[in-house]
């Protein structure tokens, strides 16, 4: 197991601590004009030339580093994300890391489980290729006729298990994921982001320790601090009875409060992704209905 840190929802000074570290660990000073040096005993940039660059005191910035009770005010952080080198996504996550480090402890409130309306099983009803509704936190809600068949053995686990990243972290996803890793690494990288928004979240802490506990893998991408927002991608299954398909998704935010989207796997029309999702579809029984988590 890694030896790495495992901040889950803890403490948001820490994290923003250490999202910086990590941020600023990556950055070679020759991305940024600087000389390396000889002797240089630190990966990435040093502490005091991120400072510099960023255009704030030393001491303030080791006061970030160290997760002390630093406020850092919106142009800081502005020009923390441009001496970083930040990605949109990046330069939202240090926003909100920092909202959450300024906002005091408050008292644990109660969530509500994540619930799939009966109008959004309807529609699942009437889509012809495969659909999935996911929760904040990657768990499977629901799903429709032909996503069913296409995941196959994943939709008779637990409800607690049907979760993207424990599928993909299971010793045998390679067989039908051929790029398992980076998916997870993506997957990974947008549920940071999603903890990021609700840091006290039980089912953010409950996943990410069990996934910690479970998988080294999971365990060092985490430590990474990556971050994405990703909507659409492209992804590669191994289908036991159609052999290989290529399909794109696309993710749709659903009404109301941020939580569960809906994503859409299509492929291109009179390929042979096609043609293989046509087949699958044909394994379906007249009246085949959409599934719901716990049903």
């Amino acid at each position: 197991m890694t030896d790495a840190p495992l901040d889950v929802t803890d403490d948001p000074r820490r994290e923003l601590a250490e999202f910086l570290r990590t941020r600023r660990t990556r950055l070679r000073p020759q991305d940024v004009g600087l000389e390396p040096g000889p002797r240089r005993r630190v990966a990435g940039l040093r502490r005091e030339e991120l400072a510099l660059l960023a255009g704030v005191s030393s001491d303030y910035y080791q006061r970030m580093e160290q997760g002390r009770d630093v406020r850092p005010s919106e142009q800081v952080l502005d020009a923390l994300a441009r001496a970083l080198n930040f990605t949109a996504e990046e330069h939202r996550h240090l926003h909100s890391l920092a909202a959450a480090a300024r906002t005091p402890a408050r008292r644990p409130r109660r969530y509500e489980p994540e619930e799939v309306p009966p109008t959004t099983l309807r529609l699942l009803r009437t889509m012809p290729g495969p659909a999935l509704v996911v929760g904040r936190f990657l768990d499977v809600l629901a799903w429709s006729p032909l996503a069913g068949v296409l995941l196959g053995d994943f939709t008779q686990q637990r409800q607690e298990d049907r979760n993207l990243l424990s599928l993909l972290l299971h010793p045998e996803a390679d067989q039908t994921c051929p790029e398992r890793a980076a998916t997870v690494a993506e997957l990974t990288a947008m549920l940071r982001a999603q903890v990021a928004a609700d840091p006290g979240h039980p089912r953010a802490t409950e996943l990410v320790g069990e996934l910690a506990v479970r998988s080294d893998e999971f365990a060092a991408l985490w430590a990474r601090h990556d971050v994405e927002e990703t909507t659409r991608g492209r992804m590669r299954v191994n289908h036991p009875l159609v052999g290989e398909l290529n399909l794109d998704w696309d993710a749709y935010p659903m009404p109301g409060a941020p939580g569960p989207m809906l994503i859409v796997c299509t492929a291109e029309e009179g390929g042979p992704d096609a043609e293989r999702l046509q087949l699958l579809a044909g394994l379906l029984g007249p009246r085949a209905e959409p599934s719901e988590a716990g049903r």
